[in-house]
C-alpha cells in the first residue's frame, strides 16, 4: 500500500493519479482481511462468482476446487470488475510492490482512441501487434506455467491485472463459469490449453481476451511490469550461462533477471520468495542478484512507511541491517520483525 502511495499524486515520485485501496476477499478469509482494515483498505467481501454446485460442465465442476493455488476461490478476483465507481482498477496480489508510477499505462487506457496513442514508451510485450482502439485490460503472461508454444496458449499471470471495470464484462465471466466449458485436453472452449491455474483466474482471463474478445487486452512486458525474475528459457541457468529455448517461442528473449532495477514498474515476489522470509539472496549469481535488490526495495519502502509514522529508519533486527533495514534477526521467516501497532495514518 505504501509503495502505491509513493507512486501516486500523494507521493514523491511525481505520479499524477490518486488511489483508493480495496481488499477483495472470500468470506473464509475474513480473519486475514480484517488485519488490513486499520491500514485504510476498504473491505470487499464476495463469494465466488458462481457456486461450484451451479457449474454445468461436469469436468470443471469436479476438478476446479483443487486447481491452481486456491481452487474456485481465486475467481473472487473477478469481483474487481464490479467496482464501477472507478474508471480503472489495478488488481494486484499482496506480495506485489510498485516501484515507479504507472501513469502512462493509465493515460493509454483512458485515451479516447487508444489506437492513436503514442505507445513508444509503453512496455508492450509484442510491439508489432496493432494497438486496440480501446484498451480494456493490461496483463502479463506466465510463460513458465506451461501450455502450448503459441502465446495464446499461455497463462495470464494472476498477480497483476489492470482492467476497466464493467458489469457487462463481469456478467459474461459469470456465464462462462456457469456453463463450465472447460475440456480436459484443451482448456476453456477447447482453445486455451491446460496449465497451472487454467481452470480459474489465470486461464479464464486469457480465454476472454485472446479468444472471445481479441483486440481489447494488451500483454505487457513482464520484465518491466509484474517482474518475477524468471528464467526465460526452458533449461537451467548454470554459472550465469542461460541454456535452452525461449519460453516465449522467440529466437531471442530478454532475461528478466538482468533487467535494470530503475526501469521496473512493479515487482511480484514469487520466484524470489517473500521479503519477510529474510532470505539474503547474496550469492553472486543471476538467480539472486535482482531478487536481492527487490527485497532491499521492499524493506526500504517499509522503512519509509514507518518513518512517516515517526519511527526510526532502522529497526531493531540484527541480521544484515544495512540490507533489511533492521527488520530481520535471522535468515528465515521466524527471524522477521513485524510492524508494531498502532499503525499510523497516511
Amino acid at each position: 500500500m505504501h509503495s502505491i502511495h509513493l507512486a501516486s499524486i500523494r507521493g514523491n515520485m511525481n505520479g499524477r493519479y490518486n488511489y483508493k485501496m480495496y481488499a477483495i476477499y472470500h468470506p473464509d478469509a475474513i480473519k486475514c482481511a480484517k488485519t488490513l482494515e486499520s491500514l485504510g483498505y476498504e473491505l470487499v467481501e464476495r463469494e465466488t462468482p458462481v457456486a461450484v454446485k451451479d457449474i454445468q460442465g461436469e469436468y470443471l465442476k469436479s476438478k476446479i476446487h483443487k486447481n491452481g493455488c486456491c481452487g474456485e476461490k481465486e475467481l473472487v478476483k473477478l469481483e474487481a470488475y464490479t467496482l464501477t465507481q472507478h474508471p480503472i482498477i489495478v488488481h494486484m496480489d499482496l506480495d506485489t510492490l510498485v516501484l515507479n508510477p504507472l501513469d502512462y499505462l493509465f493515460d493509454w487506457m483512458l485515451a479516447d482512441d487508444s489506437s492513436s496513442y503514442d505507445v513508444s514508451d509503453v512496455p508492450i510485450m509484442w510491439k508489432d501487434e496493432p494497438s486496440p482502439k480501446k484498451v480494456n485490460a493490461m496483463f502479463t503472461r506466465d510463460y513458465n506455467m506451461g501450455g502450448g508454444r503459441k502465446k495464446k496458449n499461455r497463462s495470464v499471470q494472476g498477480g497483476f491485472l489492470i482492467l476497466r471495470p464493467d458489469l457487462d464484462v463481469y456478467n459474461e465471466f459469470v456465464e462462462i463459469i456457469r456453463k463450465g466449458d472447460f475440456r480436459e485436453s484443451g482448456g476453456w472452449g477447447g482453445q486455451t490449453g491446460v496449465f497451472y491455474g487454467s481452470m480459474t483466474f489465470q486461464g479464464i482471463v486469457p480465454y476472454y481476451y485472446d479468444f472471445l474478445h481479441p483486440g481489447e487486452g494488451v500483454e505487457l512486458d513482464r520484465c518491466t511490469v509484474n517482474q518475477m525474475a524468471d528464467n526465460p528459457r526452458n533449461k537451467r541457468t548454470v554459472n550465469d550461462i542461460v541454456n535452452g529455448d525461449c519460453m516465449t517461442g522467440e529466437d531471442e528473449c530478454e532475461d528478466c533477471r538482468s533487467h535494470p532495477l530503475e526501469d521496473i514498474l512493479t515487482a511480484h515476489f514469487t520466484l524470489c520468495q517473500k521479503p519477510w522470509i529474510c532470505l539474503p539472496e547474496d550469492s553472486d549469481v543471476i538467480q539472486q542478484r535482482l531478487c536481492r535488490k527487490l527485497h532491499h526495495q521492499w524493506h526500504r519502502i517499509r522503512s519509509d512507511l514507518e518513518q512517516s509514522w515517526g519511527r526510526a529508519e532502522i529497526g531493531p533486527g540484527t541480521y544484515q541491517p544495512e540490507h533489511f533495514y533492521g527488520h530481520c534477526n535471522t535468515h528465515s521467516g521466524k527471524g522477521y520483525v513485524y510492524i508494531e501497532e498502532p499503525f499510523g495514518i497516511q
